[in-house]
């Protein structure tokens, strides 16, 4: 069994035979459900170089010693922030195994940077785990190529995607994006964290309608695939 803990924003705390933490912004995150210092993790995946997906990995990978994976540029940038004090593992869009996970790097439609200079390409994680299969759009806008994923990938177990508009899709482009990867399942993120990207998540389930089954997680809560 493989639980999937929503942090709050877009952080998310895969765990089965390892914990697999996704964008850890917890400090300064106004709907975080969890400190840094509670949490563990063997592979921390960073989405993008914005601040509120980076967040803690440098703090928790230095307690934990887990190994924070990234867009190659990233993985540099966050090892230079860190002093050389983690282990990064820099990829590119594709397939690999780390520590036993299987890990495919998609591409998301957005920015990465530190909001001064650009920092690599922001991505998406599809991530294997025990027989499951879990996508995180990270902050991205809806894409045709998401069939892709399903067809290469799939069946895809969850999907988590942002629905807050402003600064990615909202619900009726997120809803267009369930259709294309065909999920089971599916949790919104990324939204009403502040008035920019406020969204009602019942929506989002409207458009959805019969196309997967949408779990609304509050901060906090888990799902088990």
């Amino acid at each position: 069994m493989v639980k999937v803990r929503f942090l709050g924003h877009a952080a998310f705390l895969i765990e089965g035979s390892k914990k697999v933490l996704i964008d850890p912004f917890l400090s300064g995150n106004p709907k975080a459900a969890a400190r840094p210092e509670e949490l563990e993790a063997d592979l921390i995946l960073v989405t993008h170089a914005h601040g509120d997906h980076i967040g803690d990995a440098i703090e928790i990978a230095k307690r934990t010693g887990a190994k924070v994976v990234a867009m190659y540029d990233v993985a540099n940038y966050i090892s230079k922030q860190a002093k050389g004090q983690v282990e990064t593992v820099g990829m590119n869009y594709g397939p690999t195994e780390i520590e036993g996970v299987g890990i495919i790097q998609v591409p998301a439609w957005h920015s990465s940077s530190d909001g001064v200079h650009s920092i690599g390409n922001a991505s998406g994680f599809i991530v294997r785990l025990d027989g499951r299969t879990i996508y995180h759009a990270g902050d991205t806008f809806v894409f045709s190529d998401m069939a892709l994923f399903s067809e290469l990938y799939g069946p895809i177990d969850v999907a988590l995607l942002p629905i807050g508009g402003h600064f990615t899709m909202g619900p009726r482009e997120a809803a267009k994006a369930v259709e294309l990867l065909k999920p089971r399942k599916v949790v919104p993120m990324h939204y009403s964290t502040w008035p920019p990207i406020a969204q009602d998540p019942e929506e989002f389930t409207r458009l959805v309608g019969n196309k997967a089954e949408v779990v609304i997680l509050e901060p906090g809560e888990e799902l088990e695939v």
